[in-house]
């Protein structure tokens, strides 16, 4: 079940919460929308699900497998909905919560209670919480209450799943084991599945395509391969994880006091070599401010020489002692991949920035 949404505005008064924004997500994908507070992202779900309306000046539209559901209500849209804080029934055992949507159909569309506790069964086997029928919510961990609001809404066999914040209320290492769950789980059923974060490593690692989102508008469409690496756009660079940011003048720009370049290095491709490394004809001067051991790989806080500006490099744990850095030492800095953006107008003289620019442009 595909959806498309096409030219969806919003506002409630003065404040526009989405702004002209159209979206396709191909049958049976997972798609995140991804985004800060306030960026769109749950009105846009909301839209989706006809818990809200796009704006009727708008002309927008909204097609489930090609059927017009504009103005279709929530409960004719065939969608299931999962929230962030669960909202199981707490005086109902969990088979009465997943039977729920089942045995609130109208008659004529109800199954009997055979076939209901059948499919609940199923649900309960599907999730991995088999034989915890009779239980209540507040006997489960914040993990499994998830899960069974998840089995819930997909007990009316819905046409598409809609998630909002889903794992937002639970502890890191719970979110982790979710997520990894809810990727094969999704794989397994293949149902069309819509999910709302602003965790950029959930979306990074649950999304077959990424929704990137920003003042009501979407920044960028593309796989969470593609949204990393080629960013297109100075928000979606800085938001998806830590970023370095250079300013680099040329010597033109600096004359005509026009626009610069804004240079972005991931601290992972910045390389750390000595100072009397003459390798790369490119390499910038810096001095260690602080050196992090801990964790999976080494930290290192650096400066540069000329004008104090602080960035961060990441590097193995191997290369760390390797190097044997320490705060004061002097180092060579080479940048393995970054990308440029257009920014702003500087009057300030920036002699090293012909080398920035030239370091991005090898680098590249």
């Amino acid at each position: 079940m595909s959806i498309q949404a096409h030219n969806i505005t919003k506002t409630f008064g003065k404040f526009t919460a989405l702004d002209n924004v159209s979206l396709h997500v191909p049958s049976g994908r997972l798609v995140s929308l991804l985004g800060p507070s306030g960026s769109g992202k749950t009105t846009l779900l909301r839209i989706l699900a006809g818990l809200e309306f796009a704006d009727p000046s708008s002309n927008s539209q909204i097609l489930f497998h090609d059927q017009d559901v504009t103005a279709t209500s929530a409960g004719k849209r065939g969608v299931g909905f999962v929230f962030q804080h669960y909202a199981l029934f707490k005086h109902m055992t969990i088979e009465a919560n997943i039977a729920f949507g089942l045995r609130s159909l109208a008659r004529a569309g109800r199954p009997d209670d055979a076939t209901i506790n059948r499919r609940v069964n199923e649900l309960l086997g599907l999730v991995q919480l088999d034989g915890l029928q009779k239980r209540y919510p507040s006997e489960l961990s914040g993990g499994q209450r998830q899960r069974i609001a998840l089995a819930r809404a997909l007990a009316v066999q819905p046409k598409v799943l809609l998630l909002d914040e889903p794992f937002g209320a639970l502890d890191a290492k719970v979110r982790k084991d979710l997520r990894r769950w809810l990727r094969t789980f999704q794989e397994e059923i293949k149902i069309t599945t819509v999910f709302v974060t602003h965790d950029q490593e959930e979306a990074l690692e649950l999304a077959d395509e990424v929704v990137v989102m920003n003042n009501a508008r979407v920044e960028q469409v593309g796989s969470p391969q593609q949204v990393y690496d080629d960013p297109a756009s100075p928000f979606v660079i800085e938001f998806l994880g830590n970023v370095n940011r250079f300013s680099a003048i040329t010597a033109g720009a600096v004359d005509s006091g026009s626009a610069a370049d804004v240079i972005y290095v991931r601290p992972h491709d910045v390389d750390i070599q000595p100072a009397s490394s003459k390798e790369h004809q490119y390499a910038i001067e810096a001095r260690v401010q602080h050196v992090f051991s801990a964790g999976n790989y080494g930290r290192v806080a650096l400066e540069r020489i000329l004008n104090r500006e602080p960035f961060e490099a990441e590097i193995s744990r191997a290369r760390l002692r390797e190097l044997d850095l320490k705060p004061g030492d002097l180092v060579s800095v080479v940048f393995r991949h970054v990308r440029l953006f257009p920014k702003g107008v500087y009057t300030e003289s920036d002699v090293e920035g012909e080398q920035l620019v030239a370091t991005a442009t090898a680098a590249q």
